[in-house]
């Protein structure tokens, strides 16, 4: 529904139209959903009915929320779900609903701390490409009563020279997943800055393929090592190709999608954030943890906390002696909700607040003792 601010008016044309090409199709809708910024008057909602062949009460209006999570009350209100069940001929439930969700949008609305995480990837131009991230920020944070400031930093910015101008003043660090080589060595720069001076640090995927070549090449004195995504000829290949799927020339289809089983070391991060030893957790990706450097990786202070069950493939690493250092080569940001926010966001913003604030929460001090 756009308003015409020369008109002072909103106009109705557009909505009419839609629903005449929707006829010409032979679609009669059964309810319009107007998006808005300016009220709906009951003349506007009288006219919308009249000529797009629907009753008044199925004309609705959805005006702009300060955020998405508003908009399910705000369709409570124009009573969409009553004239919804009416429609599909069911009877109406429970009048109190979305009390849950109420409860997280308070939660989300009124935070008692701010806390500055930094997203370091390469598509930063493109923040949707990050969507499920930002979502869990907000499910994580609202369970904390936290508010997530994000820090876009794009990682072929970063330099030996430049990190600590770009983390320095951050609460926490985010390396995000991706493809490619393309500003792979701001990410690995970038851990190395949280490793180094104790930041809370989350590596997703390639995130975490980039904290094991931080530490091999920093840590273990591997000179060069890298993954063989990047690099087919390194010396020390502390990321490589899947054994089963060397020998694939098309990589359409080949990558390990869908949700694996995970078993976690309760001495760890990882345990304290899920409270269990077992999980199931989606991937997306082909490359893995090469585990020939595993023992050599843990003799040095990096810990492969959790282990794929079948084929003892690494799921989860973290560092000892580091207040809260994990990396991940699944995506928990896919099974993040409002209802269930992901226990490694939760752990992981209540680490940023813990660094902000100097109060250590009793589960993160039992996950540093258990690093230590």
């Amino acid at each position: 529904m756009p308003y015409l601010a020369a008109a002072g008016e909103l106009k109705t044309k557009p909505t009419q139209h839609s629903v005449k090409a929707l006829l010409e199709q032979g679609v009669q809708p059964d309810v319009l959903v107007c998006r808005t910024e300016r009220k709906l008057s009951k003349e506007i909602k009288q006219k919308i009915a009249r000529f797009c062949n629907v009753s008044f009460e199925s004309v609705i209006e959805s005006i702009d929320a300060e955020t998405i999570y508003e908009v399910p009350n705000l369709m409570l209100k124009e009573k969409l779900d009553k004239v919804v069940l009416e429609k599909l001929e069911l009877e109406a439930g429970d009048d109190n609903i979305l009390i849950g969700w109420n409860e997280y949008l308070d939660r989300l609305k009124n935070p008692e701390h701010h806390v500055s995480i930094g997203l370091v990837g390469k598509y930063i131009e493109l923040k949707d490409s990050y969507k499920s991230i930002i979502e869990s920020f907000n499910h994580g944070g609202a369970q904390n009563r936290v508010k997530v400031n994000i820090k876009w930093i794009h990682s072929e910015g970063i330099t030996a020279e430049t990190v600590e101008a770009k983390l320095g003043n951050l609460d926490g660090l985010l390396v995000a997943p991706g493809f490619g080589d393309r500003g792979i060595e701001g990410k690995i720069e970038a851990v190395r800055y949280a490793r180094e001076n104790n930041l809370p640090f989350l590596g997703i995927c390639l995130g975490m393929q980039c904290a094991v070549i931080e530490f091999a090449r920093n840590v273990m004195k591997l000179e060069g090592a890298h993954s063989t995504e990047m690099e087919d000829n390194t010396q020390f290949p502390v990321i490589d190709i899947m054994e089963h799927q060397k020998s694939v020339q098309r990589k359409g289809g080949t990558m390990r999608l869908g949700a694996y089983d995970c078993t976690i070391e309760k001495n760890s991060v990882a345990y304290n954030s899920y409270h269990t030893t077992q999980i199931s957790e989606r991937h997306r990706h082909r490359y893995e943890f090469n585990n020939d450097f595993l023992d050599l990786m843990q003799s040095k202070g990096m810990k492969a906390t959790g282990f794929n069950p079948d084929s003892h493939l690494v799921e989860i690493v973290e560092v000892k002696n580091h207040p809260w250092f994990v990396g991940v080569q699944f995506h928990p940001e896919y099974k993040s909700t409002v209802e269930s926010p992901h226990p490694l966001f939760i752990s992981f913003i209540s680490a940023a607040k813990e660094k902000k604030t100097g109060v250590i929460s009793s589960e993160n001090a039992t996950a540093m003792g258990d690093n230590n």
